[in-house]
C-alpha cells in the first residue's frame, strides 16, 4: 500500500465514519432517554434517500401516504385516551399528527418542488414525523416495560419497516444528485465536494445537538430524563414528550444521513439496516451512553471498514462486527452490573 492509496482509504473511512457517527449519536440519544435499542434507526436512512429519489422522478412519495395514515392512527389513539380520561398533551398531538403532516402534504402535492434543496426539505418533513408517531403508537404504551421487551418490539418494527420499504420502493436501488459537483485536488488526492458536504453537515449537526442539549430547556429536560427517568418525572419533566423529541431527532438524523449518502452509493430498501448496524457498533463502543465516544467509535468503524476493504475485502464486514466482541468483554470487566429499576 502506498501513501496515495492510504489517503484514499482514509478519506472513505472518514466519510463513512461521519454517517456512522450520526447513526451512533441517534442510537445513544434514543436509548438514554427511552431505554429503547432502536434497531429501525437505519430504515430512516433508506426512507430518506428513496423518498428523495422518488421525488426526483416526478412521483409523489409513497412515504407521504404512510405518514398521513400513521398520523390519523396516532390522532385516533389520543382521542381514545382522552375519552378514557387519560391526560393528553394536545399541543404535541397537533404538532406531530396535524401540523407537520399537513405541511408535508402541501409541499409534496401542491408545491411539487423541483429544486434540490426544496425536495430535501420536503423529504425531511415527510420522514421526521414518522419517528415521534412511531413512538406514540408503539413504544409509549409500553414505556415502562423491560429493556428486553422493548428490544423485541424494535426487532419487530425493523421487520415491518423493511417490508414497507420493499412495498413502497421496490427491489431496485436508486441514487440522487450530489449537493455539490465540485472536485478538489490536494496533492495526488482527489476530494469530491459531496464528501466535504457529508463531513461538514455531520459536524454541523453534532454542534447543533451540543448547543441544543446545553442551551435549551428541552435539551436539558432530555438530559435529565437520560440521567434518571424517575427523578426527572418527579420534578415535572414530561418523559413522554421527551420520548417524542428523542424519536423526532433520531428520525431527522436518519433522513439527513440518507440524503447525504444517496449521491455516493446506490440505496436499496434494506440498505439502512447495515448502516444502522455499524452505527450500533459505534454506540456499543460508547456504552450507549457517551456521545463523544460514539463519534470516536464511528470514526474507528469507518476507518477499519475502509482499510479492511483493501486488505481483505471479503471479510470487511466480519472484521467490523468482530470489533464488538472485545469491546463488550472489556466493558463487562470494567463496569458493574446494575439491576433495572424503572418502576
Amino acid at each position: 500500500m502506498d501513501l496515495q492509496i492510504a489517503l484514499l482509504l482514509g478519506q472513505d473511512g472518514i466519510v463513512n465514519g461521519a454517517i456512522y457517527g450520526l447513526m451512533a449519536v441517534a442510537l445513544v440519544l434514543v436509548f438514554s432517554v427511552t431505554r429503547v435499542i432502536f434497531i429501525p434507526q437505519g430504515e430512516f436512512v433508506a426512507f430518506g434517500a428513496l423518498t428523495m429519489a422518488m421525488m426526483q422522478t416526478g412521483k409523489v412519495p409513497t412515504t407521504l401516504w404512510l405518514l398521513l395514515v400513521v398520523a390519523l392512527m396516532s390522532l385516533a389513539a389520543d382521542v381514545w385516551r382522552t375519552w378514557r380520561g387519560e391526560t393528553v398533551n394536545w399541543g404535541a398531538t397537533c404538532l406531530w399528527s396535524v401540523v407537520v403532516p399537513v405541511a408535508a402534504a402541501v409541499l409534496a402535492l401542491l408545491v411539487q418542488p423541483s429544486a434540490l434543496m426544496l425536495q430535501a426539505l420536503t423529504t425531511l418533513c415527510i420522514v421526521t414525523p414518522l419517528g415521534p408517531l412511531m413512538y406514540r403508537l408503539v413504544y409509549r404504551p409500553i414505556a415502562d416495560a423491560s429493556v428486553l421487551l422493548l428490544l423485541i418490539v424494535s426487532v419487530a418494527m425493523h421487520g415491518v419497516m423493511v417490508g414497507l420499504g420493499l412495498l413502497f420502493f421496490g427491489a431496485e436501488g436508486s441514487r440522487t444528485p450530489a449537493f455539490s459537483e465540485a472536485q478538489f485536488q490536494l496533492g495526488d488526492l482527489s476530494i469530491s465536494g459531496q464528501s466535504l458536504v457529508v463531513v461538514g453537515v455531520a459536524l454541523l449537526l453534532v454542534l447543533l445537538l451540543y448547543a441544543f442539549f446545553e442551551g435549551s430547556m428541552v435539551g436539558k429536560a432530555l438530559r435529565a430524563t437520560a440521567i434518571n427517568r424517575v427523578g426527572a418525572r418527579l420534578v415535572g419533566v414530561p418523559t413522554a414528550l421527551a420520548g417524542d423529541v428523542s424519536f423526532a431527532l433520531a428520525a431527522l438524523i436518519g433522513a439527513v444521513s440518507g440524503l447525504l449518502i444517496a449521491p455516493l452509493t446506490t440505496i436499496y430498501y434494506d440498505t439502512g439496516f447495515l448502516i444502522g448496524l455499524k452505527g450500533f457498533v459505534a454506540a456499543i463502543v460508547a456504552g450507549l451512553a457517551s456521545y463523544p465516544l460514539a463519534l470516536a467509535g464511528a470514526l474507528l468503524v469507518g476507518l477499519l471498514e475502509a482499510f479492511s476493504s483493501f486488505w481483505a475485502s471479503a471479510y470487511k464486514e466480519v472484521l467490523v462486527f468482530t470489533l464488538i466482541i472485545p469491546v463488550l468483554w472489556w466493558r463487562s470487566r470494567s463496569s458493574h452490573h446494575v439491576e433495572e429499576d424503572e418502576s
